[in-house]
């Protein structure tokens, strides 16, 4: 025993914890990008956690062709048109077996340059000859470089004569077609190595960032892709939850999108199926794509907290169109009509401009229970169920008595308190029930509690009665 004589003071940790809020609104994204383009370029199925649309380019490269590379359609849609950060991003387009070898053939030569109008190109692969295919020259002989369209330059030198005009130059290109649905769902190859969707569990151990939207344009709309898409969401790392942003067929009409739907299973909780296309001048964007920034600029404006829908809220889009680029036009009684299906779209509000219409997840109408069926409910039962984990992940092993107990329950109550009175929550509570908790479960170290919150839903009907009142006649006499 240490001797002691005087006062001391000993230190207890804090019984009442901070809360760690999940963070809420961020996309994991698979999908094609162009990284021959890229200035440090990543490897294939790496993600990518990037902050701003430069980060995103160096890292994945950038085109407008967005059919061949849809990770780019997310890029400029969540960083230029939305402003919105961070996101993380797969690419499965891989160069060294996504490729197409295009043998050496003659090239026009003037003043020592040479450009190939072809994209794709990969930098490594350029072979140049000379005009008759007998000298094979090397990579001392030319410089290769990428213009602004993206296209390659070779500049002459060294060996290649001054005044040649005519070169055959071969090389291999970036294949986006050989990408098929099973490299963006992905799996674990028999190496161990991770790929597509699988990779979604090493973004919180790899940048400490949970994502908790799930996209891939020009993808979901492929069932195969969806089921998986919509597995993952609801068991990230064995613990979190997220939502799938799914897109329904565009090139299906407004009347088979419902049957579309219900024919290939897009009704999960933790799914939300969009319909149609959206337009902003010359680009066509999927569904899925804008709502991830649409859902990301709500949450920033309402504090990070996932409780206000997005429905009626401004899309960066100038109309809705079909896959094959023919506009469509519906009214309020047809996107109405949508939602009833569970299905989110798009419509026109005259001065207010396009806006995003529904709050309801796939689930409905099949499922009515609120925390499943509205997009809102169901986020923040995901926020919130995210956040007690992050939490008290640190009070794991912890003895168990009381002040535990009492611990995770003030704190608990407190945060909820903190939630109601900002209006993320009508009322929340949690409770350390003994009908929950029997004694072969606290012998075996397992505790439970029970916590009861309601947040609130969309208003999405207001309804005003207007009657004729024969009183007011009177004033005729007045």
């Amino acid at each position: 025993m240490t001797f002691k004589h005087g006062v001391s003071v000993v230190e207890q940790a804090t019984s009442i914890l901070a809360p760690t809020p999940a963070t809420s609104g961020i996309p994991f994204a698979v999908g094609t990008a162009p990284v021959n383009l890229a200035s440090n370029p990543v490897p294939v199925n790496t993600p990518v956690l990037a902050y701003t649309y430069a980060e995103a380019v160096s890292a994945l490269g950038y085109s407008d062709k967005w059919e061949d590379f849809t990770l780019c359609e997310l890029i400029y849609s969540h960083f230029a048109l939305y402003a919105k950060a961070p996101l993380i991003l797969v690419n499965v387009l891989d160069p060294a077996t996504h490729k197409t070898t295009v043998a050496p053939a003659a090239v026009t030569v003037s003043n020592k340059v040479a450009t190939l109008a072809v994209d794709g190109i990969i930098l490594s692969s350029i072979i140049v000859k000379s005009a008759d295919g007998a000298t094979t020259y090397t990579p001392a002989d030319f410089t290769a470089a990428f213009n602004d369209t993206g296209h390659v330059v070779v500049t002459t030198k060294g060996t290649i004569p001054a005044n040649a005009t005519q070169l055959q130059i071969g090389y291999n290109k970036l294949n986006p077609s050989a990408v098929d649905a099973d490299d963006i769902i992905g799996g674990v190859t028999a190496g161990g190595a991770y790929t597509g969707f699988e990779l979604v569990n090493q973004a919180y151990p790899r940048f400490g960032v949970l994502p908790d939207l799930l996209v891939a344009p020009g993808w979901s709309h492929f069932p195969t892709v969806a089921a998986v898409m919509k597995a993952k969401a609801a068991n990230i790392n064995g613990n979190f939850k997220a939502m799938a942003l799914t897109d329904i067929d565009p090139s299906k009409p407004y009347t088979d999108a419902g049957a579309w739907k219900s024919d290939n299973n897009y009704t999960d909780a933790l799914q939300i199926p969009t319909y149609l296309m959206l337009s902003l001048g010359e680009k066509r964007f999927h569904y899925s794509s804008q709502l991830a920034g649409l859902i990301a600029r709500t949450d920033s404006e309402n504090g990070g907290i996932p409780y206000v829908s997005p429905s009626n809220k401004a899309l960066q889009a100038d109309g809705t169109v079909l896959a094959d680029g023919s506009d469509q036009y519906l009214g309020i009684d047809q996107a109405s009509y949508l939602n009833s299906l569970g299905i989110v779209t798009a419509v026109n509000l005259g001065a207010s401009g396009w806006r995003s219409w529904g709050n309801s997840t796939g689930a409905y109408p099949n499922n009515t229970d609120p925390k499943d069926s509205f997009i809102p409910i169901r986020r923040m039962f995901n926020w919130i169920g995210n956040s007690l984990i992050l939490t008290y992940m640190q009070k794991v092993d912890d003895p168990l008595n009381k002040r535990l107990i009492a611990a995770v329950t003030d704190s608990v109550n407190i945060w909820l308190n903190g939630l109601t009175a900002s209006g993320a929550l009508l009322g929340g509570r949690v409770e350390f029930l003994e009908a929950e908790n029997p004694i072969t479960s606290l012998m075996a170290g397992k505790i439970k509690f029970h916590l009861f919150i309601t947040p609130p839903g969309p208003a999405q009907e207001i309804e005003f009665l207007l009657e004729y009142d024969t009183s007011y006649l009177a004033a005729l006499f007045a």
